[in-house]
Parts: C-alpha cells; sequence; structure tokens
C-alpha cells in the first residue's frame, strides 16, 4: 500500500515539474509569508534579549534615590510651603541611614560623577569620573578583566586609586598592562589597580533608568571623590550658614526656622553631596513595600523637603518589554496574513489544477485508481508545493534577519523555535487548503470525467 502511494506522489512531483513557473508562482505566498514571519519573530526575540540584557545593567531589584534640584519654575504656593525648611540634599548620611534602617537591604552604593578629561602621554580623551564603593560593582554586574576592586583602606581613606573602564584601556594603554599605572585625571594623578570587562549591551536611551556607559568610565572610592574633586556637602554648609534664622511666636512657645540666602540664583543651585545612591533589595516581592519605607524615611531626614526620586529601572524597562510584547504580537499577526493568503493561492491553483487535468483523473480511475489515490496526488502536490515554499522561506527570512540587523542596526535573534513554527504552518497550509481541491477531484464520475471536453 505504501507503495502504491508513493506512486501517487511521483505522479504529483511529475506534474509540479513540468509546470515550474506555475508552481514558483504558487508557493511566493508560502515563501514569503514564512520569511516575514521568521524575520519578525527574530526582531521580537532580538528586543527581548536586548531589554533582559539592559536589566541585568541596570541591576536586578535596584532602586534608585536620585536628587531633585529645585529651580525658580517651582510654583510659589510650594516654595511658601518650603520656605521654612532647610534639606541637607542626598548624603552619605542617608546611605548609612538605609543600610542601618532597612533590613531588606542586600547592597547599597553611593554615586558621585563628575566629567572632565584623562590626559597621559600628550592624549586627551573625555570620560567620567565616577565615585562609589565595593558594592557598586555587583550592583550593576560589572566584572574585572583583570585586576582588584577597592579595599577597606583605599575606600576608608580616599587613597587616589581608580578602575577602569574597556574603552580607557583600548585607549591608553593598548599594548601594555594598565594595573599599576597612572593615569592624570583633571589634574589628579590616579594609580590603576583593575580593569573592568567590555560591555557589549546597548544602552542608546536608557541613562534615565540608571544605565551608564561603563567602558568610558573611571571608578574611584567615593571618599577620593569627595576629598580631591568635589564634596558638595561644603556648599550646603555655607548655604546653612548664610541662612537668615526667623523666629516666630505662636502664642506660648516659640518656632525657629531656617530659610535660605537671599541670592535667587541658590534656588538651582545643586547642594546635593550624592548624584545617586542605588539600593538593591533581597527579593523582587520587597522592592513595592522597600520603596514606600525609602520615601518616609528621606521625607524625614530631609525635613518634608521632597529633594529627591526614588525610581525602579527594572519595573520601567519590563514595562517597555510588555510593550514591545505586545508591538511584536501585532507585527507577527501582520506577517501570519501572508501565510493565509499563500495557502488561499495554493488552494486556488489546486481547484484550476483539477479542471484542467479531468480527463487525466477519469483515466486513472478508469484502470484502477482509487479515490484515496487521486486525494493522495492532489494533497500530496499541494503538500510538495507549500513545504519547498517553506524551505525557501526559511532561508530568506533567515538572510532577512540578518540584513535588518546589519543595516538597520536592530538586534535580531532567530531562534530554532521559530523556524521550526513557521515551517510547520507552511506545511499545515498545504495540507488544510489542498485537501479540499484533492477531494473534489477524487469525487468526480470516471465516465463524465473521460467525456469532458
Amino acid at each position: 500500500m505504501i507503495k502504491r502511494y508513493f506512486h501517487d506522489v511521483v505522479i504529483a512531483f511529475e506534474a509540479i515539474m513540468a509546470n515550474k513557473l506555475k508552481s514558483i508562482l504558487t508557493a511566493l505566498g508560502i515563501i514569503f509569508g514564512v520569511a516575514a514571519v521568521i524575520s519578525m519573530l527574530a526582531i521580537g526575540k532580538g528586543a527581548q534579549q536586548e531589554i533582559l540584557d539592559q536589566i541585568k545593567m541596570v541591576g536586578v531589584n535596584n532602586i534608585l534615590i536620585t536628587p531633585v534640584i529645585q529651580t525658580d519654575d517651582s510654583s510659589e504656593e510650594e516654595g511658601e510651603k518650603q520656605q521654612n525648611k532647610f534639606s541637607p540634599g542626598l548624603t552619605l548620611y542617608d546611605v548609612d541611614a538605609i543600610r542601618d534602617v532597612l533590613p531588606s537591604v542586600k547592597r547599597i552604593s553611593p554615586e558621585i560623577s563628575y566629567n572632565s578629561s584623562v590626559v597621559l602621554n600628550g592624549m586627551n580623551y573625555s570620560a567620567k569620573l565616577v565615585g562609589v564603593k565595593n558594592d557598586y560593582f555587583d550592583l550593576y554586574n560589572l566584572p574585572l578583566n583583570n585586576g582588584n576592586y577597592f579595599n577597606d583602606y583605599q575606600e576608608q581613606h580616599g587613597v587616589p586609586v581608580c578602575i577602569i573602564g574597556a574603552n580607557i584601556r583600548a585607549k591608553f594603554f593598548s599594548k601594555i598592562d594598565p594595573v599599576g599605572q597612572y593615569i592624570k585625571f583633571d589634574g589628579v594623578w590616579l594609580k590603576v589597580i583593575g580593569v573592568l570587562e567590555r560591555t557589549n549591551v546597548n544602552l542608546s536611551g536608557f541613562e534615565e533608568t540608571g544605565v551608564n556607559v561603563y567602558n568610558d568610565n573611571i571608578y574611584i572610592p567615593v571618599k577620593t571623590m569627595l576629598l580631591r574633586y568635589e564634596n558638595r556637602e561644603l556648599l550646603t554648609k555655607k548655604l546653612a550658614t548664610q541662612a537668615s534664622t526667623k523666629v516666630q511666636s505662636f502664642g506660648h512657645g516659640m518656632r525657629i526656622s531656617v530659610s535660605g540666602g537671599s541670592d535667587p540664583g541658590q534656588s538651582s543651585t545643586n547642594y546635593h553631596q550624592l548624584d545617586k545612591i542605588v539600593v538593591q533589595v533581597e527579593e523582587t516581592e520587597q522592592i513595592k513595600p522597600s520603596t514606600e519605607v525609602l520615601s518616609r524615611m528621606m521625607l524625614r531626614r530631609h525635613q518634608d523637603v521632597k529633594d529627591f526620586e526614588i525610581t525602579v529601572p527594572e519595573l520601567l524597562l519590563k514595562q517597555q518589554q510588555r510593550t514591545k510584547d505586545v508591538f511584536n504580537i501585532v507585527l507577527g499577526a501582520i506577517a501570519s496574513i501572508s501565510l493565509v493568503v499563500g495557502g488561499i493561492g495554493i488552494m486556488n491553483i489546486m481547484f484550476a489544477s483539477v479542471m484542467e487535468r479531468i480527463k487525466e483523473i477519469g483515466t486513472r480511475m478508469a484502470i484502477g485508481a482509487k479515490k484515496m489515490d487521486i486525494v493522495v496526488q492532489f494533497l500530496s502536490e499541494a503538500i510538495l508545493i507549500s513545504v519547498t515554499g517553506g524551505f525557501i522561506g526559511v532561508f530568506l527570512g533567515v538572510i532577512l534577519a540578518k540584513m535588518i540587523d546589519h543595516l538597520a542596526g536592530i538586534l535580531t535573534i532567530v531562534s530554532p523555535f521559530s523556524v521550526v513554527v513557521a515551517f510547520g504552518v507552511s506545511a499545515a497550509v498545504g495540507v488544510i487548503f489542498g485537501y479540499s481541491p484533492a477531494k473534489r477531484a477524487s469525487e468526480r464520475d470516471p465516465i463524465e470525467s473521460l467525456r469532458y471536453e
């Protein structure tokens, strides 16, 4: 029986080869449909991987506390409400308080950024100096390529040592080991004690979520930054010293309030000692309650002045991932329509083929062919066209995905799952849309078929 049906398949193959142009045109819908599905799924997979890499770079379960600098654009009502309050801004004392008070804290690090240039052997390179603690490198998953992290003595005493990014190494130490060498940043010589591994994640547009261009950064202990570069706490103390003390009587009591100086430009002065505090909690479920506790705690420490902002980068990125997932589903659905159109094309051509070959059908049935032989013949023809179109579509889809990655700069990842799904759907299309014409051919009366003109 298998040999008998194999003969039917051979007849179907011979029919396809005898009408190559018609078969190719019939398969075009399947070819472009499969190619579109694979390329769209590759774009979606690439977007998902990019988001996962970015979540890894901003750190899992991280909470960011960033300063809000009051400006002259603040509303009069808000200004009047807070004019008798003075906030010290984000300081190292906040870091210590958070570590002591919040039990869910796993790691915490302050961050102070300072933009300038690196100078060595006559070469000048713009870079960012970042003052941090050792926890920072675990918070953002920054492994060392070689060298060491800061030790306790270097952190506590503000020793002028640094850990450099991959681009800094490539610029100044391409031929020698940078560990133990010195670089000059804004007039201060820093000893290189470590080099970070290169980061290849596309971080464009995510700076506001806490992601830095790590390859171009130079990291030093936070106390080194405060001692040798910038300490805005000194400005805060100066403002507090210059502040005017107002004494107002209220019934039987008195209230002493401190407000800023008379200089109108002070309202936009960055008085925060730190540019960021990064807090990592133990579990994802602890993010929301920890954020609420941090908000209340920081308000109390800052005299009810809301001069800080708390964000969770991971949640922002996951929200964006959900948006991209919906977009990718829409793209995949649109691409799948091409497969349906291709299947309808196959069905139309097969119906036309049945009408063209009525006498052939009658002759085969007259010499002993059964209805199942006719069904297998025409169904095999439809399946062979769709499967061949599927193979070509897979090949074209992989090439198209690579071209999108190379020419448009959009990360694409062709997964085996997408190939199997697209190819399986193309084969199913051949079966579904090829069965009806095949069944119709098998139900024709042999005598009428022989008489058909």
